[in-house]
């Protein structure tokens, strides 16, 4: 009996410590190739993008922001988006809610052709379970009219994932490549994790999808985990159409918030579809 029930609290101990760091800060709209400028919306969440888990507490975001790379010889546009933002409670399909926020952009915004790399830095999230802060500098760049911009080009964010290939125009069954950086510097051997967003975001509810895509046949392929190379690049497959979440863990070089541990993390959202 002793031993059943030491097994039972071991098996939920490896439960929480393998969920623990699977948390995504989300930054997404429905589509990333847009024929032309049009309305987009946004919604900001913390969440578990496979499995529909429980949503977590977003604080104000720090910084939400577009840039607009017009093409060559021409300065990039920076647009503070902060003041779209609406606060909403966001809702999975077991009816847990957290804080979360939303936008809808006017046409203006994305008017013009080009890439427009969308950037959320949120508040850092305090993990009571670890005793440490959160904070994912969030990247989704999405694409109008299929005229490209720099896309490849650093940002000279803190830290952040850079693309190597288009992260808005990736066939299924393709690759998609790209690089990590803290402090403009590649990190090697980063530790990486990526999720599939299976469940898909329902604006005009606040809540997501409850039936997901696809089932895994075990919880490792809920959050898959792998390295950087030695020149800090990344390498994943794209085997579904949707949204794929690429997070760098731990780039904070020993930082700290309200004296405790900041994981400081560099997330990309990276578009695939159907041939």
């Amino acid at each position: 009996m002793r031993k059943t029930v030491n097994y039972f609290i071991a098996s939920i101990i490896m439960v929480l410590s393998s969920t623990s760091h699977a948390h995504f800060q989300m930054l997404y709209t429905p589509d990333a190739a847009l024929a032309k400028g049009q309305e987009t919306s946004w919604a900001l969440i913390f969440s578990h993008p496979f499995s529909n888990g429980y949503p977590m507490d977003m604080g104000e975001p720090e910084a939400f922001y577009v840039v607009h790379d017009r093409g060559e010889d021409i300065p990039n546009k920076t647009t503070d988006l902060k003041k779209h933002l609406e606060a909403v409670q966001w809702t999975n399909s077991d009816n847990e809610s957290a804080s979360a926020f939303v936008a809808n952009l006017p046409k203006s915004i994305t008017r013009s052709i080009g890439d427009y790399n969308f950037v959320l830095t949120p508040s850092p999230y305090y993990e009571a379970e670890e005793d440490k802060y959160i904070q994912q500098i969030t990247k989704t760049v999405i694409n109008v009219g299929g005229a490209p911009g720099a896309w490849d080009q650093p940002l000279g964010l803190p830290v952040e994932i850079v693309p190597l290939d288009k992260p808005y125009a990736n066939w299924v069954g393709g690759v998609f490549r790209a690089v990590v950086l803290s402090n403009g510097k590649p990190v090697p051997h980063a530790e990486i994790e990526i999720e599939y967003l299976n469940h898909d975001p329902l604006l005009e509810k606040n809540t997501f999808d409850p039936v997901g895509k696809v089932t895994p046949p075990q919880d490792s392929f809920v959050t898959m985990s792998i390295r950087a190379n030695a020149q800090g690049e990344v390498m994943i497959g794209l085997p579904k159409a949707g949204w794929w979440g690429i997070c760098a863990l731990d780039l904070d070089d020993g930082q700290l918030y309200n004296k405790k541990e900041l994981s400081l993390d560099a997330v990309l959202w990276v578009r695939a579809y159907d041939m």
